[in-house]
């Protein structure tokens, strides 16, 4: 059911923070459903009453990062989602799932259709070191790895090799750490998440015993947090073992270090120098000051060559790795690589800096009416709530503009009319929020009936019927 902005939702209502009492409904459409984009959806309409905000979304359901990118073994970190669905089932906001930016619509269509348009569509592509062997077969990306484990539908079909007992993960950031928890997690625990059922069918004939988690630099430099950290410390039936010659002279240095880089600190030192590892079937390594310099292997990887690096700098956490010219090789089955995203530019037509991978913004403004949030903003940094702040600055400024009449609600704009008739004309079937909650309860369902919170529905076509019939059509 398409919504419109009325008297009803505005008549004798007053806009706070000294924005004008206006008789024009505000038009404002969100490109990108996950984390960001409902973040400024929320933080508008708690200021704005007379606004109608419409978040374009490419799959048929929403929540993006916290549904595809969160572990399963994270529950608590998807509670946000009942923040989401709340601002979703406001009169004021209307979910659009199946729509492809830069395909079914462009920037042109949604700048004629409303008066400011809000790109959050995120990072989806990943960054490379650019060195031979990188294509070989077992070779693959974190992200992707994280989306066919957590049940996102480009990458179910993803061919995972777990038949080594070595895994190199390159990189040490969350990311990184979640990767190497899944692949040593025991099954039983994995069993009551969310985890797709095709992961925990190869994950159930795993020979994995070893995963390497190797960074350029060194323990003052990781990236992942104390959670992470330790949640693999105490993982059961896997033992964690550091180098002890990496942390030389760190003890010392703790006092002076502030949180929470202190505490991470801490708690590295504690488990590389004064505890024993536990005996177990499973270890999980983390090596310091090693570049991968080439990825071995004929048709399918069989290891990775490392250079050795020294450290350079005065401040401990910007210090550069400097290579020695010495060079190691880790046998290994499979590489993960787990060294960022970038954003893509899927329309010409947007500011786009292609060697940061990012939208070209100032604190979240792009172009007169046009602005951007989240990773796609800022580049792939922070965690929710960070994403959190951002959306809410960029939220912010929107209301400022519109405050100053920067934007000019007496502007006609015909809002989502106009998407829909392009959206038909093209024959695009659109998922509103109500068709992701019948996709929904058919997950939860078939959740229920495996021991688990809900089981993914992978397959869009199926997603598409599902959200059109409430079930399942058979072919």
């Amino acid at each position: 059911m398409i919504r419109f902005c009325s008297q009803s939702l505005y008549k004798n209502a007053r806009f706070l923070t000294g924005l004008p009492n206006q008789t024009k409904c505000a038009k404002i459409c969100i490109v990108g459903g996950g984390p960001a984009g409902f973040y400024a959806a929320q933080h508008i309409i708690k200021t704005l009453p007379q606004c109608e905000i419409d978040i374009f979304e490419r799959l048929p359901v929403p929540f993006g990062l916290v549904r595809f990118g969160v572990a399963p073994d994270h529950p608590e970190v998807k509670n946000v989602i009942n923040t989401f669905t709340k601002t979703a089932k406001s009169p004021q906001v209307r979910f659009v799932g199946n729509v492809n930016f830069g395909i079914d619509i462009n920037l042109q269509d949604l700048k004629e259709s409303y008066h400011a348009v809000i790109l959050t569509y995120g990072a989806e592509q990943d960054k490379t070191f650019g060195i031979p062997g990188e294509n070989l077969q077992n070779v693959i990306s974190a992200r992707e790895f994280v989306g066919w484990y957590n049940g996102l539908p480009r990458d179910k079909d993803l061919n995972v090799d777990l038949s080594n007992e070595s895994v190199v993960i390159l990189g040490q950031g969350n990311v990184a750490v979640d990767a190497a928890r899944m692949l040593l997690s025991p099954l039983d625990e994995l069993k009551k998440t969310d985890i797709t059922e095709h992961a925990l069918a190869k994950l159930a004939d795993s020979k994995v015993k070893s995963v390497y988690l190797v960074g350029r630099r060194g323990p003052m430099q990781v990236a992942f947090t104390i959670k992470e950290l330790r949640e693999m410390i105490n993982l059961k039936g896997c033992s964690s073992i550091f180098e002890k010659e990496h942390f030389r002279g760190i003890p010392n240095l703790i006092p002076n270090l502030v949180r929470p880089r202190k505490r991470l600190t801490e708690l590295l030192v504690k488990s590389a120098l004064e505890t024993s590892p536990k005996p177990s079937s499973k270890e999980f390594r983390p090596l310091f000051l090693r570049s991968p310099l080439a990825i071995l292997g004929d048709s399918r990887v069989t290891g990775v060559e490392f250079g050795l690096n020294t450290l350079e700098g005065t401040e401990l956490e910007n210090q550069r790795a400097i290579p020695t010219g010495e060079r190691e090789v880790i046998t290994s089955g499979m590489v993960l690589r787990s060294i960022g995203y970038k954003s893509v530019c899927p329309d010409p037509s947007i500011p786009f800096d292609n060697k940061r991978g990012r939208v070209i913004n100032t604190k979240g403004r792009v172009e007169h009416g046009v602005y951007s949030a989240g990773w796609l903003s800022t580049g792939p940094v922070g965690v929710i709530l960070s994403t959190m702040s951002n959306a809410f600055e960029t939220g912010a400024n929107v209301l400022d503009d519109i405050r100053q009449e920067v934007i000019n609600l007496n502007e006609i704009r015909p809002g989502i009319n106009a998407i829909i008739s392009k959206l038909d004309a093209k024959g695009v079937q659109t998922v509103s929020f109500d068709g992701w909650e019948k996709i929904d309860k058919e997950e939860v369902t078939r959740g229920k009936a495996l021991g688990k919170p809900r089981e993914k529905i992978v397959d869009i076509k199926e997603m598409l019927q599902i959200a059109e019939t409430g079930k399942k059509v058979i072919d």
